[in-house]
């Protein structure tokens, strides 16, 4: 297989996309942590998550830095030989990270935080469908 520009340039887009969002978000943690953390103790203070306040931080972290890496790596990979299975997983662990975020928000009750996350996810569902490794059913009709 090879990279075809009809059928892979949305595909590479939108990774460039997701890469540049997760490599940016999780530098800016590690970059600035106190900061974070200190902003992240404060929203989540009168919620039942204020506890785990730190292993949250540490867990998206992890989870935007390998979503953003994997997403540059897949671009790679996309272009040099067409072959979209790296992309697929980081949709999906980029996927699980937006939906943790999700999560935090609403439980901290901020709803137009949790709101502004849906294009991200929705972004990252376009990436998981264009990279699918098998296309069946409706979907292989439309794409």
């Amino acid at each position: 297989m090879t990279f075809e520009l009809t059928r892979d340039l949305p595909l590479a887009f939108t990774a460039l996309i997701v890469a540049i969002l997760f490599v940016q978000s999780s530098l800016d943690k590690v970059a600035d942590w106190k900061g974070n953390l200190d902003y992240l103790t404060a929203h989540f203070e009168k919620s039942p998550l204020a506890g785990f306040v730190p292993v949250m931080l540490i867990t998206i972290t992890v989870m935007e830095l390998v979503t953003g890496v994997a997403s540059v790596v897949g671009l790679a990979y996309l272009l040099a030989t067409g072959s979209a299975v790296v992309l697929f997983y980081a949709s999906i662990v980029g996927s699980a990270a937006v939906c943790g975020l999700f999560f935090g928000q609403r439980v901290a009750k901020d709803y137009a935080g949790a709101a502004i996350l849906i294009p991200y996810f929705l972004l990252l569902m376009l990436m998981m469908i264009l990279s699918l490794p098998v296309r069946t059913g409706v979907i292989a009709g439309v794409l």
